[in-house]
């Protein structure tokens, strides 16, 4: 927790996609009030958070322009004892190996051992949402709508036994797929592809856009259980 206050320091990753709209997600939460709000653009911001997200965007310039700002190496430093969420570019960011990048590859933060492919279920057309039952959230019970644009997909899981289990929060249900879809998957249900939220000790990966909804509860998770809850694991 930030030394000079009792309230926890949640940076955005502020150089491009929807840092606006996690910001705003943030501050409509049951949790807000023991929270402080940061956009993160230089290593001065991050070394004043607790807790980092990485918005959705376009992986390779978020990249470029926290490499241009002198953060990439602080942020991955960061990765190593602070929380870190990732959602769609930020999960690409998070994984260990990616597939599919642009010429030239992808610089990464390594913070979960999983690797992932960009762009994993085709173009912006082929975007779609999706149902998913999230146990661990509030009123579980109730789906939460998954928006996926140009969204990653999971390609592995990599158990280690010098980090943290591996948790699967959620995966996309039956049907969720158009066919063309259908035809990439290896090993039906089962397949890593169908993995959209990933937890592993105090970080937390999603390849869809939860603040893109109205729904605050994945922003509440991550506060409670990776969060307020780290200073513990």
């Amino acid at each position: 927790m930030n030394q000079t206050q009792d309230r926890e320091v949640v940076g955005i990753l502020a150089l491009q996609g929807a840092f606006v709209e996690h910001q705003i997600a943030l501050q409509r939460i049951p949790s807000a009030r023991k929270i402080d709000v940061c956009p993160v653009r230089t290593p001065e911001d991050l070394a004043k958070c607790d807790a980092l997200i990485i918005p959705g965007g376009e992986s390779t310039t978020i990249a470029l322009l926290a490499k241009l700002a002198g953060l990439l190496e602080p942020l991955r430093q960061f990765s190593k004892t602070k929380p870190i969420w990732g959602t769609c570019a930020g999960a690409i960011l998070l994984a260990q190996v990616v597939e599919n990048t642009k010429r030239g590859g992808q610089e990464l933060l390594g913070g979960l051992s999983v690797t992932v492919a960009r762009n994993g279920w085709g173009s912006q057309i082929e975007s779609f949402e999706a149902p998913l039952t999230v146990t661990g959230l509030d009123n579980s019970e109730k789906p939460f709508t998954g928006v996926f644009i140009r969204a990653p997909v999971v390609l592995a899981l990599h158990p280690r036994s010098d980090a943290p289990p591996i948790q699967v929060v959620a995966r996309l249900p039956p049907g969720s797929l158009s066919a063309s879809q259908t035809t990439q998957l290896q090993a039906g249900p089962d397949d890593p592809r169908m993995v959209v939220a990933i937890r592993q000790g105090r970080h937390l990966l999603t390849t869809f856009h939860p603040e893109l909804t109205t729904d605050g509860r994945f922003h509440e998770y991550f506060v409670q259980n990776c969060i307020l809850s780290s200073h513990s694991i």
